[in-house]
C-alpha cells in the first residue's frame, strides 16, 4: 500500500472492505468470489503486494483457494505440492509466521528460490481459525524485505478470520465432521472454478485471470453463485461461446 496514503484514507478502505465482507456474508455469496475479493482486499489494504490462501480438506491437506494474482497462486501451489513454505508451517503450528527477508532465511530453501523467482522477498502467514480449529493458512507477500507492523497484522488476522466465518456462514456449534464437510464443499466449489476458467481461457484465448473476470460477470449479472455458473459450464449446461459473447474481454 503507498505510504502516501493517509491514516484516514486507509480507515475509509478498512471499512469499506469489512462493510462489503458483512453484506456478501448477510446475502449468502458464493464461497469462491468471496474469498477472491478477500485476498484482494488483503492485497490493497496492507503493505504487501498479493496474498494467497490455502484451505484444509479436512484430511491434514492443504489446497489453493484463492488468491490475488496468478504469481501468488503458483507459488501457494509450489508449497503444497513440495511440503515445505511458511503457510504449511502456519498451518501446522496454527501460529504467526514470519520470514521478512527470503534471502537470509534456510528454513524453505525451495520455496525461498521458487519466491525470490516470482519476484517476492519476504513473506507472512497468519492462521485460518474456527474456533480451537486452524483450517488453513492466508499468505501475505512482498516484493521487498521487511517486517509488518503490528497493525497490519492485527488486520491480517482479522480478515483471515472473516474468511473463516464465510466457510461456515451463520451456522453455530459447528462439529469436527461438520467443518470437514463444509471445507469440502468449499473446495469442490473451488474445483469447478478453477475448471470453468480452463474452459474459458482455452476457447476465448484469454488469461486465466480474464477467464475468472468473465465468469464473475456472469454470474453477477444472472444473480447466480459463481460456482453455479461454473458447474453449468464444466457440465455442459451452458456453452462457453455464450459467456465469452457477452463479454468485452479481449
Amino acid at each position: 500500500m503507498s505510504s502516501e496514503k493517509s491514516t484516514t484514507d486507509r480507515e475509509s478502505d478498512v471499512t469499506r472492505s469489512f462493510v462489503a465482507l458483512a453484506t456478501s456474508l448477510a446475502v449468502g455469496a458464493d464461497i469462491v468470489d468471496l474469498l477472491t475479493r478477500l485476498t484482494g482486499d488483503c492485497a490493497r489494504l496492507l503493505d504487501i503486494t498479493s496474498t494467497g490462501l490455502l484451505l484444509d480438506d479436512g484430511r491434514g491437506v492443504l489446497h489453493v483457494m484463492a488468491a490475488s494474482s496468478e504469481e501468488t497462486w503458483r507459488l501457494e501451489l509450489f508449497q503444497t505440492q513440495r511440503d515445505e513454505g511458511p503457510c504449511l508451517d502456519c498451518f501446522r503450528s496454527g501460529d504467526l509466521i514470519s520470514a521478512p527477508d527470503l534471502d537470509q532465511q534456510q528454513r524453505w530453501p525451495h520455496f525461498a528460490t521458487a519466491a525470490r523467482e516470482h519476484g517476492f522477498a519476504s513473506v507472512h502467514a497468519v492462521p485460518m481459525r474456527l474456533r480451537a480449529h486452524t483450517i488453513g493458512a492466508l499468505g501475505l507477500f512482498g516484493e521487498r524485505p521487511g517486517e509488518l507492523n503490528e497493525q497490519d497484522l492485527r488486520l491480517a488476522q482479522a480478515l483471515a478470520d472473516v474468511a473463516s466465518a464465510a466457510l461456515v456462514q451463520h451456522e453455530a456449534g459447528l462439529t469436527p465432521p461438520s467443518i470437514t464437510l463444509r471445507l469440502q464443499e468449499a473446495l469442490h466449489a473451488r474445483v469447478l472454478v478453477e475448471q470453468a476458467k480452463g474452459i474459458l481461457a482455452y476457447r476465448g484465448e484469454i488469461s486465466t485471470h480474464a477467464a475468472f473476470e468473465v465468469l464473475r460477470s456472469y454470474a453477477s449479472e444472472h444473480d447466480q453463485r459463481l460456482s453455479v455458473v461454473a458447474g453449468w459450464l464444466v457440465h455442459g449446461d451452458l456453452p462457453a461461446r455464450v459467456l465469452l459473447e457477452g463479454s468485452t474481454t479481449s
